[in-house]
């Protein structure tokens, strides 16, 4: 059974996946500034990518989203936003990964386990071209982010640097409300990270797992799909998202198992409260 502590981290992780599901809406809109809920999400993912075990989870999950002029928490996390432009935001933003107990992945048995993980640092959001209709809008987005692990001694993972195209469309295929995100781009790690993902300590060696030293460098690539829609009173979401490794700089590590990997995720969340100020967003 899983610890108490690891379950509370799965449903962190899970919320941050939720608020992560839906696309921004193309076009801006009249919005409460803050809206509060309490929802469940139905998640499949690898153990970590590369892994070769998935694993399935049905979480309850806080809702909670934010549309300050500074501070806003939504769909790309928590930000407090730096500068903002016509064409360019530069914002810091918040993450959060699940964590990972070795002894129920094979390929990591008798390994450490990996931490769940909070992920914060600077982005930045090149507006690129919007529809004359203001449907559909295309972004560059430029997110580098410190990896800390949260546990009782916290300690740097390493860093984590992943430019996006990003096309949101709203009203997708002429149904009202229903947005639908579209996201791809390369993931580039330090030595740190992939060292603590793909490594094998001396020590952690077998016969069939030998000892690796992980480098730094092109970690793989990832194209997301999301799709949502605001209700009355609530808000469906859903999304996947496919991983690529080949080519990775730890592509012969034994903890590589896949080079593939799918992930996803569908959640529900009901509005239990929110503000009558109303504000212009693209969440």
């Amino acid at each position: 059974m899983l610890k108490r502590r690891t379950l509370v981290a799965l449903a962190l992780s899970a919320a941050a996946l939720l608020a992560g599901l839906g696309p921004a809406a193309a076009q801006a809109v009249q919005k409460p500034l803050w809206e509060v809920g309490l929802g469940f999400g139905v998640l499949s993912f690898p153990d970590y990518p590369g892994s070769d075990q998935q694993r399935s989870y049905i979480l309850p999950t806080p809702y909670f989203v934010y549309r300050g002029e500074i501070f806003k928490a939504g769909r790309n996390g928590f930000q407090a936003r730096l500068f903002d432009t016509e064409r360019v935001d530069s914002y810091l933003s918040l993450s959060a990964s699940p964590p990972v107990n070795s002894t129920d992945d094979y390929a990591r048995s008798g390994m450490p386990d990996l931490k769940p993980t909070i992920q914060f640092g600077p982005a930045l959001d090149v507006h690129l071209w919007q529809s004359a209709a203001q449907r559909m809008r295309l972004d560059f987005r430029v997110p580098l982010r410190t990896v800390i692990s949260v546990a009782w001694h916290p300690r740097q993972v390493g860093w984590l640097f992943a430019p996006v195209l990003n096309l949101d469309m709203a009203d997708v295929a002429g149904l009202n409300g229903w947005n639908l995100g579209a996201q791809t781009g390369p993931l580039f790690a330090d030595r740190s990270y992939n060292q603590t993902y793909y490594g094998v300590a001396p020590a952690c060696a077998t016969a069939t797992r030998p000892a690796y030293a992980a480098s730094g460098g092109y970690a793989g690539s990832q194209f997301t799909l999301a799709l949502s829609k605001r209700f009355p009173g609530f808000w469906v979401g859903g999304f996947a998202r496919y991983d690529n490794l080949s080519g990775a700089v730890f592509a012969d590590s034994p903890l590589l198992r896949r080079s593939q990997n799918l992930s996803a995720g569908i959640g529900i969340a009901w509005i239990l409260g929110q503000s009558s100020q109303m504000v212009d967003s693209h969440e």
